[in-house]
């Protein structure tokens, strides 16, 4: 499981929704997108204000795939 899974939870969608899997999916890549660069920076003396960027990105990704599963399973 890469960290992008396992920070939205992929496996857990109780109702089975495919929006919901794919949104999660989608957000997953964009995380461990961020967390590839990182691993980049990470050896390298540069990056300071990247890295913080970057990391501000994952949180985002997280939080907005949040907002959107939230939206999909609302029983709209």
């Amino acid at each position: 499981m890469t960290l992008g899974e396992d920070r939205v939870r992929l496996g857990f969608n109780p109702s089975s929704n495919t929006a919901v899997t794919d949104v999660k999916r989608q957000t997953a890549a964009l995380i461990d997108q961020a967390q590839d660069l990182l691993a980049v920076l990470e050896h390298s003396d540069e990056g300071g204000e990247i890295v913080r960027c970057l990391k501000l990105a994952q949180t985002r990704y997280k939080e907005a795939a949040m907002w959107l599963v939230k939206a999909l399973t609302a029983g709209v």
